[in-house]
């Protein structure tokens, strides 16, 4: 996973609430568990509407509830695939917020005046070891989990948290293997 620190530029705008995880990635595109190559599936049934228009920018600014409805794993991932690096929402729904987290894909919660100050102004930075979003004409900040914090600075996922411990792990199971005090014997 990439570290994440400040992320800049132009701002996407989807100005609805409610987005269900069905309408970020419809089920018929759930077939694999690979990561990527579903940015391309992004929004497809509102994608295929007159007019719809949805810049693959870093950041994308959108209304309340976003990510509610089923938990699938793949509505973060088709929205990193596609571009988006932060979502800046006034809320999220929290199985979605934490699936985000868990890839680099950094949810900021923001009070809705904000959101739509970020939306008409167009361009942003987010900088996630100050916990600030800036657009032109204002600023404010926003709150993380202490832990989730550090992951999304470090670039650590699960997997990568675990690695971190390799030699503590490596060290047990030799000490197991040889019978020591790692393990549980039955009388």
């Amino acid at each position: 996973m990439k570290a994440i620190n400040l992320i800049e530029g132009d701002v996407s705008v989807l100005d609805r609430s409610d987005v269900d995880t069905d309408q970020i990635i419809p089920k018929q595109f759930l077939k694999r568990v690979e990561r990527t190559g579903f940015g391309e599936f992004l929004f497809y049934d509102w994608a295929k509407q007159p007019g719809w228009d949805l810049p693959a920018n870093p950041i994308l600014a959108t209304g309340r509830n976003f990510g509610s409805g089923s938990s699938r794993e793949h509505a973060p991932w088709a929205l990193e695939d596609y571009g988006f690096e932060a979502i800046v929402a006034p809320s999220f729904a929290d199985i979605f917020f934490n699936n985000c987290t868990k890839i680099g894909l950094l949810p900021v919660v923001l009070p809705e005046a904000d959101v739509r100050a970020v939306m008409a102004a167009g361009r942003a930075s987010v900088d996630l070891a100050a916990q600030r979003v800036s657009w032109e004409g204002g600023e404010a900040g926003f709150e993380i989990d202490p832990e989730t914090k550090r992951r999304l600075l470090e670039g650590l996922d699960d997997i990568g948290v675990t690695l971190r411990q390799a030699e503590a792990i490596d060290r047990y199971e030799a000490e197991r293997e040889r019978g020591g005090p790692a393990t549980t014997r039955l009388a």
